[in-house]
């Protein structure tokens, strides 16, 4: 590996971090709450740790797909560890455990907290706090794409190792050029938070807490500036504009590129989008009715409201709650359980399984049925109008395999870490690996991660990054072979 690249690469990205704090530092100085002298040395630090490796490297450019995986890797832990200084310095999280678990879980767009009170934080903090969300919901890699460039450093190499799996098996391009891509795809972002943002604040939410609820919600993550998330502001129209903000960020970003040009061909061809829709209503309709006869709701409305919006929530893995769902009758829980599970579009902003997995299995179940009862059948897999190839078969079936794996490990290792039982433990390590936020049991929509012990803090952090990461980028670092030549 080419190391001196490689931090050139990590020094721009934490130049990167180390400027953004100029944004929660004058909303700190716009509040006065005391924490505007915290930003201020985190910078300094930062900006001192990073331009070294800036300067002294700044002429080795040439990186290899390997490379990328790397930086991929070591730049979320890198980027996760300087952030957490603000707090630190602060002493709102004075363990650094704490600080880059919050962070790490802020930039992986998981929304997981170690804090019992949200609302006790100065405007500052709370405001970078959901700032984490924003730069890690489409992807700080990819705001490197437009910036290396102009220091004549190539992003692909950077591209291709965050690249979504999903997209690599829908075959999926956004535009022929990189650059043009990160550059369509911020803006796309930026303004549907901007549009959230207004909307919210429109219907009665301030405009602080609007600004960082739509950043929470555009990157599916779920950070909220309230101890009770959405709930706390009990207003509908929040909630509904929060759950349709939320199955936009689902959607593949390409989508709403097409969409923004008229071109809907693509999008009627999208078979992904079909089955994020069907996923949605199923899910959504038999939750509503569960509630409804149940007495947890007085009238359809309150139940479809509440229903659509966790069920949404979770699906997305952004983990807003406007109820403790574990008061919910056991069937409603069991689905709010399943689409834990799920996930959204491939492309999108969401962590998970992911939809297109989900649809090339049940289609090879079906072709491999289908050829038992009549073997000389061709029963090809179609996405999209194309056919799967089988490679493209076999990494959906993996990737599958080795999320319920790490699911099940994961638990038995909490729970040898934790005095915790076990379905806590399991949907510790779902809520994290999945990146969705709140789980069930000692980790619930009213509980937090502050009891979890220092050990499984730091193993709950690595389910986050490899769940954010798409599991390969992380667990390729773990093969002897990578490390040769």
């Amino acid at each position: 590996m080419n190391f001196p690249a490689i931090a050139n690469v990590l020094g721009t990205l934490l130049m990167f971090i180390g400027s953004t704090m100029l944004i929660p530092l004058a909303c700190a100085l716009i509040y006065n709450e005391g924490d505007a002298l915290s930003f201020m040395l985190a910078m300094m630090i930062t900006i001192g740790l990073a331009f070294p490796l800036w300067w002294f490297f700044r002429r080795q450019r040439n990186l290899t797909i390997r490379d990328g995986f790397f930086i991929v890797s070591v730049g979320w832990i890198l980027v996760s560890a300087v952030s957490s200084l603000p707090f630190m310095i602060h002493g709102s999280i004075p363990s650094f455990t704490d600080a880059f678990f919050e962070m790490m879980s802020g930039y992986t767009t998981t929304g997981a907290t170690i804090l019992n009170d949200v609302e006790a934080l100065p405007h500052g903090l709370l405001f970078w706090r959901s700032m984490t969300h924003l730069i890690g919901g489409m992807g700080f890699i990819m705001v490197t794409i437009i910036i290396l460039p102009l220091l004549g450093i190539g992003g692909m190499q950077l591209y291709k190792a965050e690249a979504d799996p999903g997209q690599v098996i829908t075959g999926e391009k956004f535009l022929p050029r990189v650059k043009e891509a990160a550059i369509w795809l911020w803006a796309i972002y930026l303004a549907l938070i901007l549009i959230q943002s207004l909307l919210m604040w429109v219907a009665g939410m301030p405009l602080f807490d609007s600004l960082c609820h739509a950043f929470g919600t555009v990157s599916t993550s779920g950070y909220s500036t309230k101890n009770s998330s959405i709930g706390y502001f009990n207003n509908a129209w929040i909630d509904w504009i929060t759950t349709i903000f939320m199955l936009l960020g689902g959607m593949t970003f390409m989508l709403h590129y097409q969409i923004i040009k008229r071109d809907w061909e693509p999008v009627k061809q999208n078979t992904e989008f079909r089955w994020y829709g069907g996923f949605v209503l199923f899910f959504c309709l038999v939750t509503t009715l569960l509630l409804f006869a149940s007495p947890q709701y007085d009238n359809i409305f309150d139940s479809a409201r509440f229903a659509t919006f966790q069920i949404v929530s979770i699906l997305t893995t952004t983990g807003f709650t406007t109820t403790d769902y574990e008061v919910w009758p056991q069937a409603a829980q069991m689905f709010i359980l399943i689409v834990c599970f799920i996930g959204a579009c491939a492309g999108s902003t969401t962590s998970g399984i992911k939809i297109v997995h989900y649809e090339i299995i049940s289609k090879y179940l079906y072709a491999t049925g289908k050829k038992l009862m009549q073997p000389m059948a061709v029963v090809p897999v179609r996405i999209n109008g194309r056919i799967a190839e089988q490679p493209v078969i076999t990494l959906a079936v993996s990737y599958f395999i080795i999320n319920i794996f790490m699911v099940f490990i994961g638990a038995a290792v909490l729970t040898i870490c934790d005095d915790m039982d076990l379905f806590s433990s399991m949907t510790a390590v779902i809520a994290t690996l999945f990146n969705v936020g709140p789980g069930f049991g000692d980790v619930g929509p009213t509980h937090t991660f502050a009891h979890i012990s220092d050990i499984g803090k730091w193993f709950l952090s690595f389910n986050m990054l490899t769940g954010r990461l798409e599991m390969f980028s992380v667990l390729v670092m773990f093969y002897p072979s990578f490390w040769k030549g």
